[in-house]
């Protein structure tokens, strides 16, 4: 995956709504679009995704941690946001984009630092204005559940483009 490293990397929103959210994210799995750079700051990158859903790859490190030493509740809610509004994309059509409206975040346990985790989002609806999803946090070898979320997003047609 490329990872932007300046606002000239990224594309424009024509480029962007020109293709299906699900192309969109394909493109950035494969490598042939620029992934965001907060995969890069907060240690996790898209590892996978299909349609209605997108699953997400990280290992928090020390950078991630709060004043107590364990893995800062932002870490969580920034892959979760991340895992289910990509897999929200995964189901816009061209011509729209979505943005979070809001979203909800369960922490169930502390992810021990250096453990690898997949963050997986699944849509549950897609309309034409909203997206609702949900997704988890789970370990890789140890298969535990860190975290849930939920999360609504507002899809909006930004070029009145009839898919």
């Amino acid at each position: 995956m490329t990872i932007a490293t300046s606002p000239a990397d990224l594309l424009s929103v024509e480029q962007i709504t020109a293709l299906s959210g699900l192309e969109f994210m394909q493109g950035i799995l494969e490598g042939r679009l620029p992934g965001p750079p907060i995969g890069a700051l907060m240690g996790y990158q898209l590892h996978e995704v299909s349609e209605g859903r997108a699953v997400f790859r990280g290992t928090p490190e020390f950078q991630v941690t709060n004043p107590m030493g364990t893995v800062h509740g932002g870490w969580y809610g920034t892959l979760l946001d991340s895992a289910m509004a990509c897999a929200v994309m995964t189901a816009v059509p061209k011509g729209s984009a979505y943005t979070t409206l809001e979203y909800k975040v369960n922490i169930l346990k502390p992810i021990p630092l250096g453990t690898t985790v997949d963050c997986t989002g699944t849509i549950d609806h897609v309309g034409r204005s909203t997206g609702v999803a949900h997704g988890e946090i789970r370990g890789i070898e140890d298969g535990k559940l860190y975290a849930t979320g939920s999360t609504t997003c507002i899809v909006m047609n930004v070029f009145g483009r009839k898919s």
